[in-house]
Parts: structure tokens; sequence; C-alpha cells
């Protein structure tokens, strides 16, 4: 039987973050946290499964998932240009087609993950 809460460690595992930024998120607001009779922050299992997003309802081979916040979307014509902060000042920049992001619903500040499937990545500055 799942667990309806979890501590503040395994929720940021499974999130993928480290418990000082859950505990920022808290006081930020960018995530529901409660207390126990210790006065220790508990998340729901609810809350961790709308951050993730679909998460579990399909599965995808790739192994590179970068979770973070949309901090700015650019759409021009057909294409779209978005901003995810995974880990402040770390940037990760996507260019997908303005259907995507019309189709998810994205928009800034919402939580989102960036899953890369490439054999190689290559960037040089000459």
């Amino acid at each position: 039987m799942a667990k309806q809460f979890y501590s503040a460690s395994e929720a940021a595992k499974m999130l993928g973050i480290s418990v000082d930024t859950l505990r920022r998120w808290d006081r930020q607001g960018r995530i529901v946290a409660e207390r126990d009779g210790g006065n220790r922050r508990v998340i729901a299992a609810s809350e961790i499964d709308r951050l993730q997003g679909a998460r579990g309802r399909e599965h995808l081979s790739a192994r590179n998932r970068f979770r973070g916040t949309i901090t700015d979307l650019k759409i021009e014509g057909l294409m779209a240009q978005i901003e995810i902060v995974v880990t402040d000042p770390v940037r990760l920049v996507a260019v997908v087609t303005r259907d995507a992001v019309e189709d998810l619903g994205l928009g800034v500040g919402m939580p989102v993950t960036a899953i890369v499937k490439s054999t190689s990545v290559m960037v040089q500055n000459r």
C-alpha cells in the first residue's frame, strides 16, 4: 500500500531536488507541506504527483530528466522557446513547436521535467 505522506527527505528524493530546495519551495508557496506531530515537514503523495505531472502514466527510456520551473516562454510563429531553471543558476533552454506549448498548457512558473534523449550533444566556442 502506497504512503499518503512522505518526509521532506523522501519527497525531495522523489522530486529530484535537495531538501533545502524543498524547504525554499515551501516558504515560497510552490509546494504544499504540512507538519507532523513533531513539527517536521511532510508532503502528501498527491502533492508529489502534482509536481511530477504525468509521470507514471507513460514509460520513456530516457535517463536524463531535469526537473525545474519555467522562467521564460517566447512564442513566435510556429515555434516556442522555453527557459527552465533546473537548479539556480543552471538553466536549460528548449525549442519546441507552438502546438506543443499549447497542448501541454505550459506557462511561466510551472514545474516541468525536461527529458533529454540524444546520442550526443556537442557545444564548442571558437
